[in-house]
């Protein structure tokens, strides 16, 4: 079989090169590439190499051999969450997909993975030829996997036969930076949801910051945490899917089970019944993101008989220590008024010299603050800044998970 074609006109050995450069985008890099390579393709050399960089924390050993672009990147799933992807499409029946907005091709990887074929469909001929490159390299040579320039909206109707599954990650960026506006997103929003209004498998991969007014009313929303990071949230319509459910999904990596916290979306135009609100305890429950943003605190808060610290903090609190993996777990060793001087006093009578801060409805910079606490003894203490109906407390907490 012949090597895959490389985008931006490289070569190997340029590639290769700028591969060793101990910094790529260095002026003594660039210098030493364009001597050998001309300036054209010294430039795309070094900028592929930067781009495998950045791309470790995304891909790890992988990036080494992929191809990205710089929105392609900002942009590509983690093979994880691509994974899972994968996995509930291939649940739902399907045996192809047809990835509309493949961008440098990490979804449609993980399809592969999964043993389906996949038609990769990409509008930016840059972006493609990175997600063409990176599905010619793909382990199994006979797997089924094409890749489409071209307008998604455009073949859709063409790529989208009986029987096939649909995903669609939406360009979420211009050359003015990340779009938050949906009107504003390629494919446009009425194709996006025109997908998920059908019986296919259908999944569409969406920033996590999604207002829940967008949620159509009868598909799935999966908000989804890789690690310690809330990256996104999926809607899913078709078999496999549960309508009307919001839901957080946890992938904590190395080799550790998934977790899921589902509950039932309430009816248009109505709230949610909220978790109730009571008194400082013992202990304090931070929940995952995923799980606010999938409005399971009531559902959370139950499982760990807790109540919320306050109506619009998303801290529980709680007096029996009970764990979760949906929320990280302290016990709370004191109770400190939020006043700097006091926090000053509180420092320097404890020997706190490291001090991990954080907060939720409080206005403060945690690193200006820890500044200006300045503290310099030998031990170590973790603050919780949150609003009560109280007021403003600073929770002195030791962390349990």
């Amino acid at each position: 079989m012949s090597a895959p074609e490389l985008p931006d006109g490289l070569t190997p050995a340029a590639l290769a090169a700028a591969m060793a450069e101990p910094d790529p985008d260095g002026l003594a890099a660039a210098a030493r590439l364009r001597a050998t390579y001309g300036p054209g393709l010294a430039a795309a050399a070094l900028h592929q190499a930067s781009l495998r960089r950045r791309a470790r924390t995304k891909f790890g050993a992988d990036a080494a051999e992929m191809f990205f672009t710089r929105d392609g990147l900002e942009q590509a799933t983690r093979p994880v969450v691509a994974d899972h992807h994968a996995h509930r499409l291939r649940e739902a029946g399907a045996r192809r997909v047809v990835d509309l907005g493949c961008g440098i091709g990490s979804d449609a990887l993980a399809f592969l993975r999964a043993g389906l074929e996949v038609v990769a469909v990409e509008r930016d001929p840059a972006t493609a030829a990175a997600a063409r490159a990176n599905l010619a390299a793909r382990p199994d040579p006979t797997a089924h996997a094409e890749v489409v320039c071209a307008d998604a909206e455009a073949v859709a109707a063409e790529l989208l036969g009986p029987g096939v599954a649909a995903f669609c990650d939406p360009a979420r960026r211009s050359s003015r930076g990340r779009l938050w506006r949906v009107a504003d997103f390629s494919p446009s929003w009425d194709f996006v949801t025109a997908l998920l209004a059908g019986d296919r498998p259908a999944g569409v991969k969406l920033g996590p910051a999604l207002p829940h007014s967008l949620v159509p009313e009868q598909v799935e929303a999966e908000w989804v945490t890789e690690g310690t990071d809330t990256v996104e949230v999926t809607l899913w319509a078709g078999p496999g899917a549960s309508p009307a459910t919001d839901a957080a999904l946890l992938l904590p990596g190395g080799g550790a089970a998934p977790s899921r916290l589902a509950v039932p979306r309430p009816p248009v135009g109505e709230a949610a019944a909220p978790a109730p609100t009571g008194s400082l305890g013992r202990y304090l429950f931070e929940p995952d993101g995923a799980v606010i943003r999938a409005r399971g605190l009531p559902a959370l808060a139950e499982q760990l008989r807790a109540r919320l610290v306050d109506p619009q903090i998303a801290y529980l609190t709680g007096d029996e220590r009970l764990d979760s993996p949906f929320a990280t777990a302290f016990e709370v060793l004191d109770v400190l008024p939020y006043d700097l001087k006091g926090l000053k006093r509180w420092c320097r009578t404890a020997g706190v010299g490291t001090l991990e801060i954080k907060k939720r409805g409080v206005d403060v910079d945690p690193a200006d603050l820890r500044r200006r606490l300045g503290a310099t003894g030998p031990a170590s203490a973790t603050l919780v800044l949150t609003r009560t109906p109280q007021g403003t407390r600073a929770l002195h907490v030791r962390r349990l998970t």
